[in-house]
């Protein structure tokens, strides 16, 4: 039985919490949550012997039905998608472990069975978009979860969210209509799909107008996902109005393998060579991820909504990412690969930690949070925890991404990058001491006057993620040594 587990495991990743998502609507709204949960940590159990065993063995391709590649659908998993994998299931099953409360409060009793179905679709769709080895059912499975994270965001009770929700699911779907559409003239000139294939058969046709179009639809409408500035204008909104639980899981793991699809497409099938060294996409990467770390940076300095303020600091990671790419080299690419963990770690704490205010509070305003340090001391020293990773201070898994970045771009000989990269992280000093002022410096009134401390069903999972920060900023020989043969994967394309 064992046995026959391991041999399937990479379609078990992704088919055990599709099955699983419809069973969630015949359940109450408790059993509901104890299902998701335990499928949830199946499914994270799952990727760690994924990883596990890429990273020992080599790179595993699946065959769908028994059709042999590129003739049917392969799942192809190596030591990149292999670390996304690991990285969305663990977020998955530590929001899940907080989410009973908060789903709770925020979301009316008869709505809680379709938002653990569509939590668990979400899930599914983000597995699949970072597993598969065709692009065609990438394209699906990026559907899945688009679809299922505009649902998620509309189940707050904020009006506002509807908006945010319809302004999303417009720009997504803009963005997935350019994919295709590149999708499509790709298939036109290599009669493929299949990733490794159309790799090869793309070489001697790169430089057809075709292809170069192709190029351009697809650096676009991926670029809308990532939220790469300036097409970042859908997540602000969509962070800042859903539901505590959905912007934690959402910030976490959404734009990670958005960028993850950027990096398999523009160095896996294109190549290196035709879209750095030919085409110069590093020149479009390097300026915007850098306007998008300074803009959305002081953007969010005058932000009076905490959540608001955290969306527009992940449009500045989101830029340091970029930036990484854009170094096209195995140091910088190290970097976004260790940044996608890291900032998916403490952005997720920070946005856990927020969602214990909203349940006390009711609201996520910076001027009802005032002397909230000493009503909720524990919650807000996560928060701090969180916003010291998001500065870079040493001991911290931010640290450990800035550092990587710096390196990168001195490799380079681009000094100027790397003293942006480090002003970067003053800017985000001043929002985050925002918080810290309004919290420990000012007298609790109203609301917060009567506040008590976070429950401890939400206290834990936010301190275990608290507690990643700092481990993995102090040890970070796991996430830079996996990230590093990440890197040097992506350098090298996809080799059939």
């Amino acid at each position: 039985m064992g046995h026959i587990v391991l041999e399937h495991l990479v379609i078990l990743q992704v088919v055990v919490p599709l099955i699983a998502a419809p069973v969630c609507i015949l359940l109450n709204r408790r059993t509901s949550w104890t299902f998701a949960l335990i499928i949830s940590w199946i499914t994270f159990g799952m990727s760690t012997l994924l990883l596990q065993r890429v990273l020992t063995t080599s790179p595993i391709s699946y065959a769908i039905g028994g059709w042999p590649p590129p003739w049917g659908i392969e799942y192809r998993v190596d030591e990149v998608n292999a670390f996304v994998v690991f990285l969305v299931s663990l977020i998955g099953a530590v929001v899940l472990l907080y989410a009973r409360r908060s789903v709770s409060a925020e979301i009316a009793g008869r709505r809680a069975n379709l938002f653990y179905t569509a939590y668990l679709l979400c899930l599914t769709g983000l597995l699949g978009m970072a597993m598969t080895g065709d692009v065609f059912n990438l394209f699906v499975f990026l559907e899945i979860s688009s679809l299922s994270s505009y649902a998620l965001i509309a189940t707050s009770p904020d009006r506002r969210a509807l908006m945010a929700s319809y302004q999303y699911l417009v720009m997504g779907t803009v963005g997935a209509t350019f994919y295709v559409i590149g999708v499509g003239l790709l298939y036109m000139m290599t009669g493929t799909l299949n990733m490794v294939d159309m790799a090869v058969r793309l070489e001697p046709v790169l430089m057809t107008r075709t292809v170069l179009a192709a190029f351009a639809f697809l650096a676009v409408g991926i670029s809308l996902k990532v939220a790469l500035f300036p097409l970042h204008l859908w997540l602000p909104n969509a962070y800042a109005f859903a539901p505590s639980v959905v912007t934690a899981f959402m910030a976490a793991t959404a734009t990670k393998v958005s960028i993850y699809v950027f990096l398999r497409f523009f160095f896996g099938i294109f190549g290196k060579a035709f879209a750095f060294d030919t085409l110069g996409l590093h020149m479009f990467l390097v300026p915007l991820g850098l306007a998008g770390v300074f803009v959305a940076s002081l953007v969010a300095v005058f932000q009076s909504n905490i959540k608001r303020m955290l969306a527009y600091s992940s449009i500045a990671q989101v830029g340091y990412m970029m930036v990484g790419v854009g170094l096209v080299s195995v140091t910088g690419l190290t970097a976004t690969l260790v940044h996608m963990f890291n900032h998916a770690v403490m952005k997720c704490a920070l946005f856990l930690a927020v969602g214990c205010f909203v349940l006390r509070l009711g609201s996520s305003e910076l001027k009802d949070l005032r002397g909230i340090g000493k009503r909720m001391p524990v919650t807000m020293a996560a928060f701090v925890a969180g916003g010291l990773s998001l500065i870079g201070v040493p001991l911290t898994v931010g640290f450990i991404s800035k550092w990587y970045l710096v390196l990168g771009a001195l490799e380079r000989g681009w000094w100027p990058v790397a003293v942006l990269v480090l002003m970067g992280s003053l800017v985000a000093v001043a929002y985050v001491w925002r918080v810290v002022e309004i919290a420990y410096f000012h007298e609790p009134t109203g609301k917060t006057a009567l506040a008590t401390e976070a429950p401890m069903s939400m206290l834990i999972p936010t301190w275990i993620l608290v507690g990643a920060t700092f481990y993995f900023g102090i040890s970070s020989t796991f996430t830079s040594d996996v990230a590093r043969r990440g890197a040097e994967v992506l350098m090298q394309g996809l080799a059939p």
